[in-house]
């Protein structure tokens, strides 16, 4: 089955064909299987295309099977590609060239695969698909995550993932010109979680273990209200300094409130991760 983001160009589909590239760049590649050399090229430019996953559309045209089109574009040498941005040639390559020279002419025009990944990033994150976002966005370069427009991605994803320490690591170090109204969200966010998260029982729990650090059982009900408002480092880390000594404290209870936030995290999140890690080591 052929990719999505490759069309293989007749009289029929080509007006169509040439409109588009007022949504997205087109690279056409004409070619003949008279010609060895255009023939050879086609995988590699077929992987090229996937590996920039739909940044542009490869558009094939056989030469010798639509002679009328190859005549109007007046091709003289194969291949011959041209890249096309609204319906304008904008670049071209005639005649046997490497992958890696049509790589570069794509790279004069097309965004960096980065720039492609952030802006990837932020098409998911309007689809609340924070977690995924999230991934691509930290397997970013640091001179991309250092950018304004990561950071308040990266402070967006923090939030909804339950990160909040995290997130308002990025949002102290947004540059002012970046702090507009998408920021200003993300702050009341946070200070809305920042208010909830520091109740009147929650304070009351935290006097009372501060006054009885060993007792489980307010350990348990203090974490279980951490959970509850997103606070879930400390609620891990807090039930982690007992279960250190003792899996079974409470009778197993308090390893079974540890395991429950660990699913209700769930298994992208980095915190829920270094404690599962903790308690295999202890388990195993």
């Amino acid at each position: 089955m052929q990719s999505p983001h490759i069309t293989d160009v007749t009289q029929h589909n080509f007006r169509e064909v040439i409109e588009s590239s007022a949504s997205r760049p087109i690279l056409f590649y004409f070619w003949a299987p008279m010609s060895e050399e255009s023939v050879q090229l086609i995988p590699q430019l077929q992987q090229l295309t996937q590996q920039y996953n739909g940044a542009f559309q490869l558009a094939q045209l056989n030469c010798q099977d639509e002679q009328a089109i190859a005549s109007q574009f007046g091709i003289q040498a194969l291949p011959t590609i041209a890249l096309f941005f609204n319906g304008q040639p904008v670049d071209g390559l005639g005649g046997p060239q490497p992958i890696e020279a049509i790589q570069d002419m794509l790279n004069r025009h097309l965004p960096s695969q980065d720039e492609q990944n952030l802006q990837y990033a932020q098409q998911l994150i309007k689809n609340q698909q924070h977690q995924q976002a999230l991934t691509l966005l930290l397997a970013l370069p640091e001179q991309w995550k250092s950018k304004g427009d990561t950071k308040l991605a990266l402070a967006d994803c923090f939030l909804e993932t339950g990160q909040f320490d995290a997130a308002k690591a990025e949002l102290s170090a947004i540059p002012l010109e970046y702090q507009d109204s998408y920021y200003k969200s993300l702050i009341a966010k946070l200070e809305l979680h920042e208010q909830a998260a520091d109740s009147p029982e929650i304070q009351a729990l935290e006097t009372a273990l501060a006054q009885n650090s060993n007792d489980a059982k307010i350990a348990v009900e203090l974490a279980t209200q951490y959970h509850q408002v997103k606070r879930d480092e400390e609620a891990l880390e807090l039930l982690w300094n007992f279960l250190k000594s003792d899996l079974n404290t409470l009778d197993g209870e308090m390893k079974k409130v540890f395991m429950d936030i660990l699913s209700a995290i769930g298994q992208g999140n980095s915190v829920a991760a270094r404690y599962r890690r903790q308690l295999y080591s202890l388990l195993y």
